[in-house]
């Protein structure tokens, strides 16, 4: 069964790049089919999706999508040898407080739709405050 662990930072502060990391163990995150995303839920709100790298085949493999709010400041890449996906934020705003998940999902998530942790495998979440 696989499972996920996030880990980074807890305290960031403004106008910094909040970097994450996504171990996977019992799965390799290059098998094929599967959305590695990243997930936060700001205090009070909902669920969000902030974006996913699918693990395809040949030139999709690897392909990025985001939510369109935060393209211009989220990026995720992978790390294939340590078998963990990063998130990188840059110019954090106290705005961008939340708790941080990565999931693993079998289907193409609508980016501006709202996530369910029923669905797909999901690290514990942490918590991250934007804050000086």
């Amino acid at each position: 069964q696989v499972q996920l662990q996030e880990s980074g930072p807890g305290l960031v502060k403004p106008s910094q790049t909040l970097s994450l990391s996504c171990t996977v163990s019992g799965g390799s995150i290059t098998t094929r089919g599967y959305y590695w995303t990243w997930i936060r839920q700001p205090p009070g709100k909902e669920l969000e999706w902030i974006g996913y790298m699918y693990s395809g085949y040949m030139y999709s493999s690897g392909s990025t999508v985001y939510k369109p709010s935060l393209k211009s400041r989220a990026s995720i890449s992978r790390d294939t040898s340590k078998n963990q996906f990063t998130l990188q934020l840059r110019s954090v705003t106290p705005e961008d407080t939340a708790v941080y998940y990565c999931a693993r999902v079998d289907f193409r998530p609508e980016v501006t739709g709202t996530p369910s942790k029923d669905i797909g495998s999901w690290g514990q979440g942490t918590q991250v405050t934007v804050s000086s």
